[in-house]
């Protein structure tokens, strides 16, 4: 087929699907396909409160199951009877986004993993500790009275102390903002034909970027994570491998962080009683309103599982090959883990674990960085701007599995240093 076959056949493709998508979502009302619309991307927790009513496990449109139970999601998170993608099955072409090891069972999951994983260690990551605090104050002694918390702070923390980790050289902060919200948006899938054009144009750059740095490193060893890659080539990790992990631990090193730290904002902000109560003592309380924020709000409000053997759950038949999405965002305001899951609380008693970083072998390898970066972030906020309000409505992220505001205009003149 020629190239302008393909390209039709894909615009046809992908128009048919996105019209599929919202006739079961519109038409049908059916709640796991009105998630990955608009009414999702605004409230998913109402739609999460329909299908909890329906009862523990919900079928899809498409013929798979679906839970908002915290019990079951964490239950099929941690089962070694299912995994991220079919056993045996080659991984697709990538017309979206290749999350890496995100989507490899073991032992290949195990193997890229472990290369991660020393950089992300409790041990580590303490020692980042005062660079992060620089860089918010030096974030916070830059922003005027009125600004947009994700642009202007939320954003260009994270991404200083990953492209950091990383080793790579003169990042912009707009420049890979925008890589995180074109890839991020693409793990729903690909949106519209401009969207997919902005996808490849992203992949393109980072492609390029890490290619030169990998040469780089090959020649100059540094001591940052692409230079243990590098190091590793061949041996732990292929060399086809190296890009899409580099690309995962950079996108994911950040957008996480970025949506935690605009949600914890955004509830604080509807909250103004939660957000007197950190103001009050920023020292104790910015850690509770983080991790009352990965409950009420997490960053990521889905993922899925596929049975890789017949089985049953909950006395429910599962066939190989069905998959089960796990809705953490439905998980962590389940009732019968937390009492009034809805009230946001940030003296809350966790009567339960969190799912916001997962669970089982795929639990999020970066969450102690995450959590050390927003609760200083939180906790400066707090201490530098405690007159903090809206100054503008929030705009959404056009995802629906990563969920996070793209803009914040808040307006806090704040005391000086």
């Amino acid at each position: 087929m020629s190239k302008a076959g393909q390209f039709l056949a894909f615009t046809a493709g992908l128009y048919r699907e996105r019209l599929a998508f919202a006739y079961s979502g519109y038409v049908r009302r059916d709640p796991t396909a009105l998630l990955g619309l608009r009414p999702g991307r605004d409230d998913p927790y109402a739609i999460y409160e329909r299908m909890r009513h329906q009862g523990d496990l919900v079928p899809t449109w498409l013929g798979n199951w679906s839970t908002t139970s915290h019990r079951i999601c964490d239950a099929v998170l941690r089962d070694r009877r299912f995994g991220v993608r079919p056993e045996g099955e080659p991984m697709p072409p990538s017309e979206g986004v290749n999350l890496s090891f995100l989507e490899m069972n073991p032992p290949d999951h195990t193997r890229l993993r472990r290369l991660a994983q020393p950089a992300f260690s409790p041990r580590q990551v303490a020692g980042y500790g005062p660079r992060i605090e620089r860089t918010v104050a030096g974030l916070l002694d830059r922003a005027p009275a009125e600004f947009d918390l994700v642009s202007a702070y939320a954003a260009p923390l994270p991404i200083a102390v990953i492209t950091d980790l990383l080793g790579v050289p003169d990042a912009r902060t707009d420049q890979f903002a925008r890589y995180g919200t074109v890839i991020g948006g693409a793990i729903d899938g690909i949106r519209s034909l401009p969207h997919a054009l902005r996808l490849q144009a992203a992949r393109g750059e980072l492609d390029a970027l890490f290619r030169d740095l990998f040469a780089l490193r090959r020649a100059e060893p540094a001591d940052d994570i692409v230079s243990r890659i590098v190091a590793a080539e061949g041996d732990q990790v292929r060399p086809d491998e190296m890009l899409p992990m580099c690309i995962l631990l950079l996108v994911a090193g950040f957008e996480t962080t970025v949506n935690l730290i605009g949600n914890a904002v955004n509830a604080l902000l509807d909250h103004p009683d939660q957000w007197k109560k950190l103001c009050a003592d920023p020292e104790t309380m910015a850690e509770k309103a983080i991790e009352e924020t990965l409950r009420f709000d997490p960053p990521v409000q889905r993922t899925y599982r596929v049975a890789l053997e017949p089985l049953e759950l909950e006395g429910t038949p599962v066939r190989k090959g069905q998959y089960v999405a796990t809705y953490i965002g439905g998980a962590n305001r389940d009732p019968r883990a937390w009492a009034d899951p809805g009230r946001f609380d940030i003296e809350r008693e966790q009567t339960a674990d969190h799912l916001a970083f997962s669970s089982g072998i795929h639990y999020c390898v970066g969450q102690p960085l995450a959590r050390l970066e927003a609760v200083i972030a939180l906790r400066a906020l707090a201490q530098r701007r405690p007159d903090l309000r809206r100054a503008g409505r929030i705009r959404r992220r056009a995802s629906t599995t990563i969920r996070g505001p793209l803009r914040l205009p808040v307006r806090g003149a704040g005391r000086p240093r």
